[in-house]
């Protein structure tokens, strides 16, 4: 079977290819490029979830019988800002934000938050419409305090002020398979793994 990742972001594509390559499953990973790129699609959605279908959704209509579109919706939860950015934390600064400017503006805007109140989580979802229409939704989570100052180089987006529970190190502290392991994209991407043998038994009978 042909796995096909409906995202542009480099990280989410070398995240996401070498848990699967971990797996050992007969499975081939594609980007969108392989079928003429990713459709351009609005996401208009206020969930995670509705986002990340509506991705999956474009990209299962180009591709062939075999293919297995995925998409990821992901972003960073604030507790003191009911739940914002959430879906808008890739633009959280604007359309064309950089990493940078998001990070900015979050640490700028949670600055006179007390300790107390520095609560927040990340948040993946993971939609999969597989051959004959067969859609599934995985959702990840992980719990953490959001920093006042960058620590780390490692990791992407919100990574550098993101502190896990229970950890002393941010998650751009982190190499990329500790990141893995208690991440929101690796707990939904778990899921995935663990519901992705019974599509490829099904496409062999």
């Amino acid at each position: 079977m042909r796995l096909y990742l409906a995202t542009s972001n480099l990280h989410k594509i070398e995240e996401l290819a070498a848990m699967l390559a971990a797996t050992g499953l007969d499975v081939e990973v594609h980007t969108a490029q392989a079928v003429g790129g990713m459709p351009e699609v609005v996401e208009d959605q206020d969930t995670f979830s509705g986002n990340a279908l509506k991705k999956a959704r474009a990209l299962a209509a180009l591709l062939p019988e075999d293919g297995l579109a995925l998409a990821d919706d992901s972003g960073i939860c604030i507790e003191a800002f009911d739940g914002a950015p959430g879906v808008y934390s890739a633009r959280y600064a604007g359309e064309d934000a950089t990493d940078e400017e998001n990070l900015d503006k979050l640490i700028r805007e949670m600055e006179l938050l007390p300790d107390d109140q520095r609560g927040g989580s990340f948040e993946c979802h993971l939609a999969v419409v597989a051959p004959h229409g067969d859609e599934r939704i995985f959702v990840g989570e992980i719990l953490g305090t959001i920093l006042r100052k960058r620590r780390g180089e490692a990791g992407f987006g919100y990574d550098p002020v993101f502190l896990p529970v229970g950890e002393d190190r941010t998650t751009a502290e982190m190499s990329s398979e500790e990141k893995a392991a208690i991440s929101h994209r690796g707990n939904a991407m778990r899921q995935f793994l663990g519901w992705l043998p019974s599509i490829l038994q099904n496409s062999d009978t």
